[in-house]
């Protein structure tokens, strides 16, 4: 597979800013709002607001791109054989936009041939953007970002969006792996993430995530230096279970792969 050059990602690039520009109007209107919340069938929460800049998102790439195919969490996908696809999660972090919690965000990649090659985390209501290229280090509010250097989970900030997702054996291993971490903290979606591109913490563990939850975060991590795979050390993809870990160094992402081999053994046995 030949992965488009650096180069000629600047177009996709450009437009991944302009369409959040454009839709962070839309997300601002509704929030800390009057809204009606509907559940899926997931039991997660809808409203008008997502709906809203996902159409908005989707008329965009049609008409910019119209032979590539669209991934998105509120619609039903379109050309996913096309080699080129594009990921949006409209409001990434629901949960906290209906109940007037800023750390709530849009999310946007691009896949080429199945390898996300670019990737936005896009905070409207702290204007606040994560940037990730293939090839290129990653950028926050157009300045480059680092990962921190914590090679060990014992001096490491940890993050996790809902420690209640962990349930059984994932949550004895979480369990482990939160005892011997430093700090660890909860909540924050798709913000925990830019925060660990930027060094602010320094290993994300998730579970149950979806692609448009994951594939906009991947160059964006690798591209501050950081490592992120499923819980197996595998490269994410459209069809990953959605266990989700991300690392600011290969030496922590790997001390932490070991507690999570023990949960993956016990399970295959």
């Amino acid at each position: 597979m030949l992965i488009k050059t650096t180069e000629r990602f600047v177009e996709e690039v450009q437009f991944m800013a302009d369409a959040a520009d454009a839709v962070r109007k839309i997300a601002m209107e509704y929030f800390r709002s009057p809204l009606s919340v509907e559940d899926k069938a997931d039991n997660s929460p809808v409203t008008i607001a997502d709906r809203a800049i996902e159409r908005s998102l989707r008329s965009r790439i049609t008409e910019r791109f119209p032979d590539h195919g669209i991934f998105g969490e509120e619609e039903a996908p379109v050309n996913l054989s096309s080699l080129h696809l594009w990921v949006v999660d409209p409001i990434d972090g629901t949960k906290s936009f209906v109940t007037g919690h800023p750390l709530f965000g849009g999310l946007m990649a691009l896949l080429q041939d199945g390898t996300p090659c670019l990737g936005q985390i896009d905070m409207p209501a702290l204007n606040e953007r994560w940037q990730g290229c293939i090839g290129v280090a990653s950028t926050f509010n157009g300045s480059v970002c680092h990962t921190s250097k914590c090679t060990r989970l014992a001096e490491a900030f940890v993050y996790t969006t809902n420690p209640f997702a962990f349930e059984g054996e994932m949550r004895d291993v979480f369990g482990i792996i939160a005892d011997t971490a430093r700090l660890v903290r909860f909540g924050g979606d798709c913000y925990s993430y830019g925060l660990l591109a930027s060094g602010h913490c320094d290993l994300v563990i998730e579970t149950g995530l979806q692609p448009y939850d994951y594939l906009p975060l991947v160059q964006i991590i690798e591209g501050a230096g950081g490592v992120i795979t499923d819980w197996a050390g595998q490269p994410l993809h459209l069809h990953s279970e959605g266990h989700v870990v991300a690392a600011a160094t290969p030496e922590l992402h790997a001390e932490t792969l070991v507690h999570l081999a023990s949960l993956l053994d016990r399970t295959v046995t």
